[in-house]
């Protein structure tokens, strides 16, 4: 009359929690702390979160230990795959490719604004443009921009791509790249004051970057703030940080790959 019993089956069964492969890159949260971080790699069976600021951080592979989605997982170090070699990145992350000599230089042209960025440019996308046949070459800032673009005489298999600290609107630099209306050149940046700024400052061990009143050089502004004598040696000490695009903030990572992509089109037969 009532049918089965209610009381029969697998009522008392707890939930079962899925095993997950902790993969490089594997975005998961500590359950307790509630650190959030891509799993970098593995240190004395423990595995290593990194967050967004560049904070790394140890945790024991236990059972139910972590979040991914939203959902408790447990976390396994992957299998080791000898038979599969692992491909060889560069620091912008893209794949190496080996026995490759760099080509001779093409017409299309990357300039940055000085210096300082042609560095930062070099020691993330080097291979990359090397590989490309592409040349990056520093401005003494952007205040004569239009009249260098004209100079060049950009074209089809002339392309050029700018990289401009502070693009950010009604700024100055916003005005001056609005005067430059080639289709064959793209003018992007960054919103930073400085290519400074992009590098994460967690890779200084600061907090954030120090606050320049208005007014005042940015660049010297920070160095007395952070007691250094001089920017070339503050510079040094920041360039020294940077290993790969993962030291540097997102949109100067954006902004260039857009650039390398623009100027290496490829060309259309005529």
């Amino acid at each position: 009359m009532y049918g089965e019993d209610v009381l029969a089956g697998n009522w008392r069964r707890r939930k079962t929690i899925p095993e997950v492969d902790a993969d490089i890159d594997l975005v998961v949260e500590d359950a307790d702390s509630g650190f959030c971080g891509a799993v970098v790699g593995f240190e004395l069976g423990a595995v290593v979160l990194e967050d967004r600021y560049g904070k790394r951080r140890n945790f024991p592979l236990e059972p139910a230990a972590f979040l991914l989605d939203g959902q408790p997982v447990t976390l396994r170090r992957p299998a080791a795959t000898p038979r599969q070699a692992v491909p060889k990145k560069t620091a912008s992350g893209s794949i190496a490719v080996d026995g490759v000599r760099a080509q001779v230089a093409k017409a299309s042209r990357i300039w940055v604004e000085g210096l300082h960025d042609a560095a930062l440019v070099e020691r993330i996308w080097g291979d990359d443009l090397r590989i490309e046949g592409v040349v990056v070459e520093p401005l003494d800032g952007i205040d004569e921009l239009a009249a260098a673009v004209r100079d060049f005489s950009p074209g089809p298999r002339r392309r050029l791509g700018v990289l401009v600290d502070h693009l950010v609107a009604g700024s100055k630099e916003s005005r001056i790249v609005a005067a430059v209306t080639s289709p064959y050149v793209l003018v992007t940046g960054h919103p930073y004051v400085d290519v400074w700024q992009a590098v994460k400052p967690a890779r200084l061990g600061l907090r954030e970057w120090p606050v320049v009143p208005p007014g005042q050089p940015w660049k010297e502004g920070v160095c007395r703030a952070l007691g250094v004598a001089q920017p070339a040696d503050m510079w040094r000490r920041i360039l020294s940080t940077v290993n790969s695009y993962h030291d540097v903030e997102t949109p100067l990572i954006n902004a260039m790959e857009r650039l390398i992509d623009f100027v290496t089109v490829p060309e259309t037969p005529s």
